[in-house]
């Protein structure tokens, strides 16, 4: 019987055309809570193998596919050369489908379902009158309040209006510093929300001065410096050798520093 695999999720890596297909990169984490006695898994690397007949049919391009997340139901394979399947399993993909974001599920309810109805029910002129005769009664028997009262109560307003802008200083958060992170650190990221460019993925680092840096993270428990990762797109631009280090001690995130869009 055949291996079945369905995978959730957004291309981590640009689009690439051959004569017959396309193929992109994916990635999915195993289940955040194992067993009892077992380890957790960690992310699984994908190379998903679509037709372009069937690739055209779902109207995705090339920048789309990074921002659409779809469905691929195929089967896995294991025979298809690094220099085509980067990630660490291959997917035949029998079906793909583009699954539709949250944004446009709230767009396409109906105006009743986004609204509730609202609906007062309507009084009578009679119950009216009697309500509107029972509030001139209680504002008659209402004393108006004197000078002095009125004077306290405005000064009891300014000194709340004085007090409130330094209550919210006070409730301001402040900022930590990320403790046992490397110089320049900006901010941490997850595996999943690092873009890999397939320049990097067909390169093989250098085994030795890999093995430097894994033995310096497990004497220190954090990388030597921080990833350079693109401003917005999230698009990796230098550290490949770390991004591999932290994947193989199973880093659960990694320090990054920004780099802006020229």
């Amino acid at each position: 019987m055949p291996h079945k695999i369905t995978l959730t999720g957004s291309a981590t890596g640009p689009l690439r055309e051959y004569d017959r297909y396309v193929a992109f990169d994916m990635r999915e984490k195993g289940s955040p809570s194992a067993p009892k006695g077992l380890k957790k898994s960690t992310f699984i690397s994908y190379t998903v193998f679509v037709a372009k007949k069937a690739f055209n049919k779902t109207g995705l391009t090339k920048k789309s596919i990074m921002h659409e997340k779809v469905l691929i139901q195929g089967e896995p394979t294991l025979d298809i050369p690094i220099d085509e399947c980067p990630g660490e399993v291959g997917v035949i993909c029998f079906q793909i489908t583009v699954l539709p974001n949250k944004n446009d599920k709230e767009k396409n309810q109906p105006d009743e379902k986004k609204e509730p109805k609202q609906e007062a029910p309507a009084a009578s002129e009679a119950t009216q009158n009697t309500e509107s005769k029972k509030l001139a009664e209680e504002q008659a028997s209402v004393s108006q309040p004197t000078a002095n009262e009125q004077k306290k109560k405005a000064e009891t307003v300014q000194a709340e209006v004085k007090e409130t802008p330094v209550q919210e200083e006070k409730t301001t958060p402040e900022k930590k510093p990320m403790p046992n992170q490397p110089k320049g650190t900006q901010d941490l990221l997850s595996f999943d929300d690092i873009i890999v460019p397939e320049a990097f993925l067909k390169t093989r680092p250098n085994p030795e001065k890999t093995q430097k840096v894994i033995d310096f993270v497990k004497r220190t428990g954090r990388l030597d410096e921080p990833l350079t990762i693109e401003k917005g797109s999230n698009v990796l631009k230098d550290g490949y050798r770390r991004y591999i280090v932290a994947k193989t001690v199973k880093l659960d995130k990694v320090p990054v520093v920004y780099e802006y869009q020229k």
